[in-house]
């Protein structure tokens, strides 16, 4: 027995080691944190349960029967953070290079199912060099075990990914999957193919980072969701994006102890739309004093920055907030807004958190780059998503909502519970300046007479009240009422029920 416990103690010694202490200080050295730090910092204090220690690849070919370390490359198992079960896999790449053998790839799967029998979230940590060579198909086969189970987890529990260091060639396609994706500065990237293989078949020379950085991802691609200062700084994020969801789809958002009064009043709303209308603000303000203690967590906020979205609490409740932005192209939507909105609107009817919109849209951006790019589609994603949404959704126009954007952004015509406008609202086809050009053709060289058309088209739409007469906004409300105003909506709606026509899957404009 006593040999057997040495045996073991000398393995977990072993496994707890990866590659060795010089790999370790080499970790170190670049700034990163291993594979069982960063678990240590993400969960809770001596809350991990490790699985398969002791696994170990089984591959013979070129040498690799004499090179066998405990663990295989990535430490998995589950803990929790701030009391809540959580499963993580964290890559090693002081193992060969966090490569994925066979037997790595079989660890990873059993975090995965494991979370979708047991309703948990899954936190997945990449650093790793991509596919074991020496193996072969085998750990191709690896790779897609682990993306099946990424796409039968999806909408069923929160899957998160954190990108620490290289993510490259197939270990891409498992974060791609995934719902959020969080890289750290300097230190992380993402590509398909590296640079040698880009000079090799483009001729392009490019960088790591300029190829697939953390700042590429978060401002250009809009792959990753963030990009972090370092290792400390994203896990310490991501403990605080999980306290805003549920387990899974199979219970509600937690509710938090709230200290701000549910009635605050906040004056200075009244004074946060211009009276000049071609004058910007910051949607984010208003989003910052309507929430619980002023708490909001931005998701993706370097990318398409003419929208914003992210999670705050109503109530002790959570919800995601989505907002046209003012001070980037005006809160215009764009391929890129229509993307980033359209899939955090979905994260959020799947997970049963209810949608705030607020409204200040002038419409879609104009112009051959949009259309070539494919705009249609792509602003059709938003539409979609808001479309087949069941959560409760409340809308508050706080400026403009013109044209199609209107019916885009949340409105009443697409099952929109509760939709209120600020005095300020206009609610048109279009400004009124064009309108008038367009209604009056004729009178454009007549400067005086335009003047005249414009104020006319103002004084008719400059308003909420001809949406209000249909019954397409339910209230027109006071800017400092509004958090009161949206927290006794959802008080309403905190029972509801709403089905979609059964179906297999739908088909959402890809």
């Amino acid at each position: 027995m006593k040999d057997v416990i040495e045996q073991l103690d000398a393995k977990r010694s072993a496994a707890r080691m990866g590659g060795g202490e010089t790999r370790i200080e080499a970790q170190h050295a670049k700034g990163k944190l291993t594979a069982r730090e960063r678990i240590e910092l993400l969960l809770d204090a001596g809350s991990f349960e490790e699985w398969d220690m002791f696994v170990e690849h089984r591959c013979v070919d070129f040498g690799m029967a004499d090179k066998k370390i405990p663990g295989d490359g990535v430490v998995t198992g589950h803990g929790t953070i701030n009391g809540r079960l959580v499963y993580v896999f964290s890559k090693d790449f002081t193992v060969f290079g966090g490569s994925l053998s066979e037997t790595h790839a079989q660890k990873i799967v059993k975090v995965q199912k494991a979370a979708i029998q047991n309703g948990a979230p899954v936190i997945g940590i990449f650093d790793a060099g991509g596919a074991r060579i020496q193996e072969g198909v085998a750990s191709l086969a690896g790779y897609a075990d682990i993306f099946l189970q990424n796409t039968l987890a999806s909408g069923v529990v929160p899957q998160i990914s954190m990108i620490m260091g290289p993510c490259a060639g197939g270990d891409v396609y498992s974060p791609a999957i995934t719902d959020f994706i969080f890289m750290v500065k300097d230190t992380s990237y993402m590509y398909v193919t590296g640079p040698d293989v880009v000079k090799t078949v483009t001729n392009e020379v490019v960088t790591h980072e300029e190829l697939g950085g953390a700042s590429v991802h978060a401002r250009k691609s809009g792959v990753a969701e963030g990009a972090f200062e370092n290792d400390i700084e994203a896990l310490v994020q991501v403990r605080r994006l999980i306290d805003f969801l549920p387990a899974s789809n199979r219970e509600k958002p937690p509710l938090r102890e709230v200290f701000d009064a549910p009635d605050r009043a906040e004056p200075s709303l009244d004074t946060l739309v211009p009276p000049n209308p071609n004058k910007p603000y910051d949607i984010k303000e208003l989003i910052e004093k309507v929430a619980d203690e002023g708490d909001f967590y931005e998701i993706a906020p370097d990318y398409a920055t003419n929208i914003v979205v992210g999670f705050g609490r109503l109530e002790g409740q959570t919800v995601g907030f989505v907002a046209n932005q003012p001070l980037s192209l005006a809160g215009v939507l764009d391929i890129d807004a229509s993307k980033k909105a359209a899939r955090f609107v979905r994260f959020c009817d799947a997970f049963e958190i209810p949608l705030i919109t607020f409204v200040d849209v002038p419409g879609f951006l104009p112009g051959t780059k949009q259309e070539y790019g494919g705009l249609i589609k792509h602003g059709a994603k938003l539409l979609f998503a808001y479309a087949e949404a069941t959560v409760p959704k409340l809308t508050v126009i706080t400026r403009k909502a013109y044209g199609g954007a209107y019916d885009v952004m949340a409105s009443k015509h697409l099952r929109g519970d509760i939709n209120y406008a600020w005095p300020s609202a206009e609610i048109a086809v279009m400004g009124a300046k064009g309108a008038a050009e367009i209604i009056h053709r004729k009178d454009l060289g007549d400067e005086a007479k335009m003047a005249e058309h414009t104020k006319a088209y103002e004084d008719r739409f400059a308003n909420p009240f001809v949406a209000a007469s249909r019954g397409f906004l339910d209230d027109v409300i006071q800017p400092h009422n509004t958090r009161f105003r949206l927290i006794k909506a959802l008080r309403t709606l905190r029972n509801k029920e709403l089905t979609n026509p059964w179906k297999k899957h739908d088909n959402i404009p890809l």
